[in-house]
């Protein structure tokens, strides 16, 4: 793609998050979301492939019904309340609102777009598409959170939990078993949002580090199906080492990254009375856990039958080995920091 057009993209990206992250009115906020999602539409249709025309396709009719709801029911809201400012709790606010921007977040039971969309594009509009483009409409439920209603929150926490382990477990396509693990995580996250959003918000900026270390490490290992990634030992043992590890942190095992953000929930929903609330979702992670270790398995416990003989790989195009790194090692060893972060 011309180098104008993409930093043209990626500043109406900018612009649009910016302008939802910093709007107090449901107006002002709708259209950075609008932004946002027009700008990414190019970057998915940048390779014209049918697979990534019919992904652009869902991603724009999903989020064009979201949105209409969305604005919908702030046309509503500001009929009832005066005014559009968004901290002004209202039955919309409280009940409807947070459903059309959790089917922007793609969260079940309005999960069905994001597994078929991130199939279809490339790992780098992917890596967009499961970090970036959730922050916008994670500020605005940070911002309506003490207006939730809070059996609503955990109803669609437990069956994203729920449904991005079940989703995961018979899919052998890397982007899709990722769609599915930011569904947990997002699940994880919006579950706790009632009673401590910063703790929602610490984890997910957890989520977004352990996400693009896993996709920067797909893209550097050039990898989208298991059958590739089973391969990558002889062309990058450390990363396909470190590959590994961020999966069991994506995962939640101790001492790896991604079990401080489940620990901090659990304790958190311990703390409110809502051990059972907890104890389902534990249960239900460990059908997140079993996909993930037999990815891992597949990764670094099996020897493929057609195994490169040459030392070094075949490299025709830059990779994004630093970047890589740097993500790596936070997405693995930011634990032992948990008490100076939390304190910070």
């Amino acid at each position: 793609m011309n180098p104008l057009s993409m930093t043209i993209f990626f500043t109406s990206l900018t612009v649009g998050t910016i302008v939802t992250m910093s709007s107090n009115h449901w107006l002002t906020a709708w259209i950075g979301l609008e932004i946002n999602t027009l700008a990414l539409l190019p970057l998915m249709t940048k390779t014209p492939h049918p697979r990534a025309i019919e992904a652009a396709t869902k991603y724009f009719l999903t989020q064009a019904a979201a949105s209409a709801l969305m604005l919908f029911l702030c046309l509503i809201n500001a009929l009832q309340a005066g005014e559009w400012d968004i901290n002004i709790p209202t039955n919309l606010v409280t009940n409807l609102l947070p459903i059309a921007i959790m089917m922007k977040l793609g969260l079940a039971p309005l999960h069905f777009w994001l597994p078929e969309v991130l199939q279809g594009v490339s790992l780098s509009t992917g890596l967009i598409l499961s970090t970036w483009q959730k922050v916008p409409p994670m500020v605005l439920l940070f911002q309506i959170s003490h207006n939730i209603n809070l059996d609503l929150l955990v109803i669609l926490s437990l069956a994203s939990i729920l449904v991005g382990g079940w989703g995961g477990i018979g899919q052998t396509q890397l982007r899709k078993i990722m769609a599915f693990s930011s569904i947990g995580h997002l699940g994880w996250i919006i579950l706790v949002l009632k009673f401590s959003p910063q703790l929602s918000l610490f984890s997910f900026v957890l989520y977004i580090i352990m996400t693009t270390a896993m996709f920067l490490s797909l893209i550097t290992l050039s990898s989208t199906k298991m059958s590739q990634v089973a391969t990558s030992w002889t062309k990058n043992p450390m990363l396909t080492t470190t590959t590994m590890l961020i999966l069991l942190s994506l995962a939640g095992l101790p001492p790896l990254t991604g079990f401080l953000p489940k620990l901090l929930i659990t304790l958190e929903l311990i703390k409110q009375n809502m051990v059972i609330f907890a104890s389902l979702a534990m249960l239900m992670s460990l059908l997140a856990l079993f996909f993930y270790l037999r990815l891992t398995y597949i990764i670094t416990l099996t020897i493929p039958p057609n195994t490169h003989s040459s030392l070094t790989s075949w490299r025709t195009s830059t990779k994004p080995y630093l970047a890589s790194s740097v993500v790596n090692v936070m997405a693995l060893m930011l634990l032992p920091l948990a008490p100076t972060i939390i304190f910070m």
